[in-house]
Parts: C-alpha cells; structure tokens; sequence
C-alpha cells in the first residue's frame, strides 16, 4: 500500500486547480472560456459551468481555513457573481429559466454561496445581493426530471430561504419525494425510473440530502435525515470496496470525466459521522483516487482538468459536458472541509479491502457479482442488473452501463463503434451483417443470471443527444439467450444457453468476448483452437473453453491507450445447448477452473482453491 496524498497534496492540488483556471478568464471573472469542443448547450453554458464548478471549490477551502484566504478567491469570485448575474452586463449568465444547464450550476452556486457565507455572501453590497438572488429565483416553479436533478432545485431554493429570497416548499417537497421514490435499499438509489446506477449515486444522491440538512435546520422532515446517514454508511460498506489497488474508482457509467468526484460520499460520511469506516480508510479511499489521477498526468501540463480520463480524450464525454464539465471533481475534494487536526487528515492509512486479502460480494440492487484479487489489486464487476434502461428495452447496449463486466484496470470501449455493437466483455450472437447483437432490455432472474432477447440495432438512425443510454433505431430481433457467471477469485465462468425454440440463421454465430486491453502500442496476443490470451499494461486477459478463439484489435476505441485488443472464441450455436467459458482478467495468468456443463443445463465451476460453485441456466 502506498501513502495516499495528505491534507497539504489536497490542498496544494486545490490551489493549483483554481490558480489555473485564471488566465482563461475575462476581466470581471464571470466567465472562464476553456479550450475544447463545446457541449451541446453551447459556450455560454460552458462558461458558466467553469465559474459554478470551481466557485464551489473555492468556498470548500474557505471553509475548510476558516477565512483565510491568501489566493483572494472571495474576492476574485465575487466579481464574477456580480458580473453574471448583472442582467444589464453583455457577460451575464444565461439564467435557470432560460437554459437547463444553468439549472445544474445554480446549484453549486448556492452551495457555494452557502459554505462561505461569513466571507463572502455576508460581505456583498445589497444590490449584489439582491442580483444574485433575482438569478438564483429563476428556479422557482421549474420543472426538473426526476433524477438527481431535483436536488439542484432544493439546494437552490433552501439558500434562498435562509437569505430572505423567494422558494416554493412545494418545490422542496416535491423533490424529497422523488428522491425517496429512487431509493431501491442497501444503500442504493437508481438515477432516475431506469436501471441507472452509477456514480451519481455516491457523489449526487448521497451527497446533497446530508450537505442539504445542515442549510436551513428544521427544515428536513423528521426521521429523513436519520434514514439518510443510515443509507450513506450501507452504501460506503459496499462502495469501498468497489475501489482498486491502485487507487481507481470503478470505471462504469457517465460523467466519467469527472474523475476523482468519486471519492464526495467518503469525505461526506467523514464530515457528517455518517459512516462505519475508520477515518484511516475513508483517507484511503478518497486520497488513493486523487493519487491515481495525480501519477498519471491530471490535471493536465496547464493545470486544467481537460475532458478525458488521463490524458485529453473528449469522446468520453456526454452531449452535455463541455470543457468546463470536468470540474464536478471538486466535490471530490469536500475533504478540505475538514482541518489539519481532524482525525481523517491526523490518523495513519488503513488498507483497502482489495489491499488485505481476496474477496468476492453480492450486491443486489444495481445486480452486480463484485470479486477484488490482493494480489493484483484488480476489483471487477459482474453485471447482471444495470443497463441505463428498462426489461424489454431493444435500443442498442450502453457501453457505459450495459456490458457484462467492468473493472477498476480496463476502460470499456468507448468510441462509436462501440455504441453500435456490443465490442467486449459480452455473449452475443454475431450477425454477418450487423456485428455483435445488444442485451440492452435483458430481464435479471436471480444473483449472477439475466435473460435477454439478442437484437440488433440500426443506431445511424438516432440523431438524438447521447446521455448515457444506448441508442435507438429500427431493430432487428434475434433469439432468447439466458446469460449466467459464476465469479470466484477474480475468475468468471461466462455461460449461456440458447432458447431451445430459436430459429437460427446459419450464418449467424455465438460469441463470447472478454475485458478489453488498451496501451499505446499494439497488446501482445495469441489465439490458438479454444483460448485467447491478450497482453499489455501490465495486465492478461483472456477468454477460453470452445469454438475458435480471436482477437479484436481496434484503434482510438478507448482513453487508456491508442490501441486496444479484446480476446474471444466464437461458435455456429445450437438450440438449446449451454456454452460455456472461462472469461479472466488478472496482472498473471491464473490457474483456471475445472468446468462441468451437466445435461440438465447446470454449470459446475471446480475453483483452484478447492471450492466449487454451480448455476443452473433453466431453459
């Protein structure tokens, strides 16, 4: 285990950060234009997403030094708020009402105008004051979806009420209502109606309700935040161990560009007391993501968080996100918050759990099998729960949400062949035409089995904004596959049975593709009859069992590497018959599991420790 950064790396990264951004900015401060493609809501959104976003930095280290403030970022910010919000100023922002980004940003903004208050709100000319309330207002009775949205609507207008200003305690209450509506138990929250779970739900849906409750006190209904602590410490029981050895948080879901934002809900349950986890490994956690980004070139040679993972790499990005998007990794940096002598900052490290031995877990709600490997320092998941959609959905796979595994090591594909065709760590029926079929709709029938009707999908005809779903088009059906793991000491017994009524196209085939590997030069491989083993970065994966083995190599597929190669094997299927696959991700090659596919359709996995584990894959 290395030494995470410490309080002065946090806050020196902080500084820098914020120090950075300055040359970007206009004269009065109101606007910070970075350098990249610009969202789908156009610059002005970007701009102001900039300010919002590090504005809410800034008020953390206020906080966090109580006043003292030797950059003058009070200062410095309060001008920019003077200027945007000055309806008569040509670098006004655009308001709430006008634009629905700007929904988003009010929102760190009055947070930020929250958390440092005694030096900066209380400080404002009245007529600052009354401006900045007039832009906040505009949120008043404004429809927001149903997601973690409607937490930008709370905070705002609960700042307004401890100022004076105008709210809605029907807006408010409508709010908590979604938010109740999205819990599903455990500790987890859906993003929405849909299977979305994500990390939206550790740094949105945990995140505000406690940050929320110390605004305006009395005003959280009883027992409600009581019932919110009790969730963020289920959630962190689960979360920490959904981070790797190295440091990185899973990578699964949108808004993956805001990095190390992943690491608010530890800082919140240290901030709050909301948490079982000794403060040596909450640091842990949350340091060991801000380390991860550090060693590895972020923020970038000008000090900026570009939109990328490592590097600059905007294909990550959704249709909303612009160049000033990145700055949602401030709420990773709620830590500041605390000072020098509290314990999180005081007490030594202590491990992670991928750090002090292998693992494997069951977490029900987003449907996912969870097993982390000491020796490696690798955390993979199994995903049998979550596509950012409905059962009997047919749009295309999310590669985001949507594949069968994802890790704390490999970055799924992400390029737009990959939103097309389901490109890696996948069990599809391949059509000549139309490549590898989706899952996307897939119903879940148990821990570690799902059952989807194979479809493809003619996603050229989607033109619509991409914000994390797969995408539509007219379908093409395919048959019935009932898809089951067993995950065991970082392995996956990948199986799959087709419908024993499926009419199958001679020309189609069955496919089983592992986790994607990504480096600058080409990953080392080899396919020989039934086993594919790719090599590169100091990682091995491989899928092995039946049919022809091959490798997929594709070019600017993924943020991680130039090129990236993706090991499977591949069959002409039979109706009825299970198939089954040893699909493995590890930093050396493994001793592999003894496989059984018994007649009734049961699959037998006899592990190299000695334990042994069966699914049954009904027809």
């Amino acid at each position: 285990m290395n030494d995470a950064p410490n309080r002065e790396t946090w806050a020196a990264t902080a500084d820098g950060l914020l120090l950075s951004l300055r040359p970007w900015a206009s004269p009065d401060h109101a606007r910070i234009d970075l350098p990249g493609p610009a969202s789908a809501y156009g610059r002005d959104s970007d701009s102001l997403e900039a300010f919002a976003r590090s504005f809410l930095l800034a008020a953390i280290r206020l906080r966090g030094e109580n006043g003292e403030d030797p950059h003058g970022l009070a200062d410095w910010y309060a001008d920019g708020l003077r200027t945007g919000t000055d309806p008569a100023s040509p670098r006004r922002w655009p308001r709430p009402d006008e634009l629905g980004q700007a929904k988003v940003e009010a929102c760190s903004i009055a947070l930020g105008l929250h958390l440092s208050r005694p030096w900066l709100w209380d400080r404002l000319a009245d007529t600052d004051r009354e401006q900045l309330v007039a832009w906040l207002g505009t949120v008043v009775g404004e429809q927001y979806p149903p997601i973690n949205w409607v937490w930008f609507q709370i905070v705002v207008e609960t700042f307004l009420k401890s100022v004076g200003g105008p709210f809605s305690m029907g807006d408010i209450e409508s709010g908590l209502a979604v938010h109740e509506s999205l819990y599903q138990g455990n500790g987890w929250y859906a993003d929405g109606p849909e299977r979305a779970y994500d990390h939206y739900n550790g740094w949105a849906l945990h995140v505000y309700p406690l940050l929320w409750a110390d605004m305006e006190p009395g005003l959280c209904p009883p027992g409600l935040e009581t019932a919110w602590r009790e969730r963020l410490t289920e959630f962190l029981n689960a979360a920490v161990h959904l981070i790797g050895g190295n440091g990185a948080p899973l990578v699964q879901g949108r808004s993956l560009t805001y990095r190390f934002a992943a690491a608010a809900p530890f800082w919140v349950g240290a901030i709050t007391g909301a948490t079982d986890l000794s403060p040596g490994l909450v640091r842990r956690a949350a340091s060991g993501m801000l380390g991860h980004f550090l060693d590895r070139g972020v923020p970038d040679e000008r000090g900026l968080l570009n939109l990328g993972w490592y590097g600059e790499w905007p294909a990550i990005a959704q249709s909303y996100s612009g160049p000033g998007s990145p700055y949602w990794a401030v709420k990773g940096m709620l830590g500041l918050m605390l000072p020098a002598d509290h314990p999180v900052w005081a007490d030594a490290d202590e491990p992670l759990p991928v750090e002090t031995g292998n693992f494997d877990l069951t977490m029900a709600e987003p449907g996912w099998l969870v097993s982390g490997t000491r020796d490696d320092g690798i955390v993979r998941i199994v995903n049998h729960g979550t596509d950012h959609s409905n059962p009997g959905d047919q749009r295309a796979d999310s590669p985001l949400y949507a594949r069968l595994a994802y890790s704390t090591h490999t970055m799924p594909l992400l390029a737009a062949g990959a939103w097309d065709q389901a490109l890696e760590n996948s069990v599809a029926i391949v059509h000549p035409e139309l490549g590898p079929s989706h899952r996307n709709g897939f119903t879940t029938a148990g821990p570690g089995v799902s059952i989807t009707s194979a479809h493809w999908v003619r996603t050229s005809e989607d033109n619509g904004p991409e914000h994390g779903s797969g995408r539509g088009g007219s379908v093409v059906p395919g048959p019935r596959l009932v898809v089951g793991s067993l995950l065991h000491g970082g392995q996956e017994v990948r199986a799959v049975r087709v419908d024993p009524a499926a009419e199958l196209d001679p020309a189609w085939m069955l496919e089983i593709s592992g986790w994607p590997i990504s480096a600058e030069d080409a990953p080392a491989g080899s396919a020989e009859e039934d086993q594919a083993v790719v090599e590169g970065n100091g990682l091995r994966s491989s899928v092995s069992g039946f049919g022809n083995a091959g490798i997929r190599r594709l070019v600017d597929a993924a943020p991680t590497g130039r090129h990236t190669a993706v090991p499977l094997v591949t069959v002409k299927p039979q109706a009825g018959r299970v198939y089954a696959a040893v699909v493995t991700l590890a930093g050396t090659a493994p001793a592999p599991p003894e496989v059984e596919v018994r007649p009734d359709g049961t699959v037998v996995a006899n592990w190299p420790d000695g334990t042994t584990s069966a699914l049954l894959l009904e027809a």
